[in-house]
């Protein structure tokens, strides 16, 4: 397949743990979708965490996993940020922040401590994860006549399409969602129809 539209996330938030030489490195992962989302996760966990000494942490936005950003908090350059990051890519999820807070155990780990550290607590984190595969779908706004009705549901019944929002009035709006696998050929029934009005809104 040239093309897939699945993607991998987490439902619900996990967390993970890893103890070296005193040092603890607790993994917090949480399903995300914006920055915003990250610095509220970042702001409660230092509330949280007073006593903690870096608050690292790595994430993976969008369904084509291209948007990334990772962070050291202080730690040596490379040696917790890029790690995590790294095992988000191992286990190839997207919309997902993993954040490890450090207590500092009083020895030195030295940077292919803090690396196996940082990675380990990472892990841990995920394999508790409740891990889900979605699917990459457009939402397109319809608008018609009411007599165009039946053709336009007619199209949304043959593709299983879920129509996530509608007002019927003089004119006839809904939002629907369609699988990107499926776009071509929805689009070209879509097409058929006289009058319909479609219009792209976002992808989801």
């Amino acid at each position: 397949m040239l093309f897939d539209d699945t993607y991998k996330t987490i439902e619900v938030p996990a967390e993970g743990l890893f103890r070296d030489r005193g040092s603890k490195f607790y993994a917090f992962a949480y399903p995300v979708l914006s920055d915003d989302a990250v610095k509220q996760h970042l702001t409660d966990l230092r509330e949280a965490h007073p006593k903690a000494v870096h608050f690292c942490y790595a994430y993976r936005f969008g369904t084509d996993r291209n948007v990334y950003r990772s962070n050291d908090d202080g730690e040596p350059t490379g040696s917790a940020g890029k790690p995590i990051l790294n095992v988000l890519y191992s286990f190839d999820l997207t919309n997902v922040l993993v954040v490890v807070v450090r207590y500092w155990g009083g020895t030195l780990l030295g940077i292919p401590g803090l690396i196996n550290a940082y990675k380990t607590a990472t892990e841990d984190a995920l394999q508790r994860a409740a891990v889900v595969e979605k699917t990459v779908k457009d939402v397109y706004k319809l608008a018609y006549r009411y007599d165009k009705m039946n053709e336009v549901m007619r199209v949304a019944k043959d593709f299983d399409l879920k129509i996530v929002a509608q007002q019927f009035d003089n004119e006839c709006v809904i939002e629907v969602e369609v699988r990107k696998l499926l776009l071509n050929k929805v689009m070209d029934r879509w097409q058929k129809i006289p009058d319909l009005a479609i219009g792209y809104l976002r992808t989801v």
